[in-house]
């Protein structure tokens, strides 16, 4: 080969190698993210980060707890607003509970709100299907759906890549920010409100990344809340409606941490653990092999560094 053929070929592989990088690059990460919108109001604030992050293709939305029906008008109203009503919305089977929902009323105005929904277990089951080993999904509510689709088809369930959850206190209860005097764990929401799912999730043999209490309890402060809300975007109104909704003043942004995770995981650093549910809804840490990687502690300046930066961007 000539010296110019040479330098030719070369160049032809150095191209080769760069448009492949720039295509994989590209490659946005499929999630469906499974929440109990419309009691806190830190759902909502998961999925702001998720539909402004175009490293991820949200691939639904599945609603779970309670009245499933109105949470899912509340994603169908939040995603038409923004301007992603394409973003399928599912239902999971009614459940009864006693919870508020504040922000119910939100859901019930506008012209995006659809009158019924999907099912939620057969969808993600579906999309399972379709892509086998490239889902993850993004659990940020109690776990009837995820329970339900071990139940119906557990091989299938297993060909997720992974799920990021939401849920559990290993080391530190609710009120432990880190710099205040301990408090021990305890049942944590998302779990204690369907045990028996936690179980099976647990049991399933899907890679499970867990950010309990001990690294969500992340407090949106009165100049956070105001650089937010200030910012006047499509997303950032609606954040801001539903925020005045839920009635009280600082929020806690315990399930923004699992869409922070699947983007930028050095922000919640996990460990290889062996997590026990047991019959009250505790998350025991005990020996044993490895079932979660699970994140004990995350950077609250950082997480906010990256949260209010992606969030209020135009």
């Amino acid at each position: 080969m000539s010296g110019v053929a040479r330098m030719w070929w070369i160049l032809f592989v150095a191209l080769l190698l760069v448009s492949g990088w720039g295509w994989a690059q590209s490659v946005a990460e499929r999630i469906i993210i499974d929440t109990d919108i419309g009691d806190d109001v830190d759902d909502a604030f998961a999925l702001a980060l998720a539909v402004r992050s175009p490293e991820l293709q949200v691939l639904g939305v599945t609603t779970t707890f309670g009245d499933t029906e109105a949470r899912a008008k509340i994603v169908d109203r939040f995603l038409g607003e923004v301007g992603r009503a394409e973003i399928p919305v599912l239902a999971g089977k009614a459940t009864g509970t006693k919870n508020p929902m504040s922000q119910r009323r939100y859901g019930e105005g506008g012209h995006f709100a659809k009158s019924s929904h999907g099912d939620a277990v057969e969808f993600l089951l579906a999309q399972i299907r379709k892509y086998p080993g490239e889902i993850t999904l993004i659990a940020i509510g109690p776990l009837m759906n995820v329970g339900a689709a071990v139940d119906k088809d557990a091989a299938t369930f297993r060909r997720l890549k992974r799920v990021v959850l939401m849920g559990g206190s290993v080391r530190r209860g609710y009120g432990d920010l880190g710099y205040t005097a301990p408090v021990p764990p305890m049942p944590e929401w998302n779990i204690l409100n369907d045990v028996a799912s936690a179980q099976k999730l647990f049991a399933s043999g899907v890679p499970l990344f867990v950010m309990p209490l001990d690294s969500t309890q992340l407090k949106m402060d009165e100049v956070k809340r105001a650089f937010l809300f200030g910012q006047g975007t499509a997303v950032t109104d609606q954040l801001a409606v539903l925020y005045h909704l839920w009635g009280q003043e600082t929020p806690t942004l315990f399930d923004p941490m699992t869409i922070a995770f699947a983007l930028r995981p050095e922000l919640c650093p996990v460990t290889g653990m062996h997590i026990r549910v047991d019959e009250k809804g505790f998350t025991r840490e005990e020996p044993g092999a490895v079932n979660a990687q699970v994140c004990l502690d995350s950077n609250a300046e950082e997480f906010f560094r990256f949260y209010l930066k992606r969030v209020a961007g135009s």
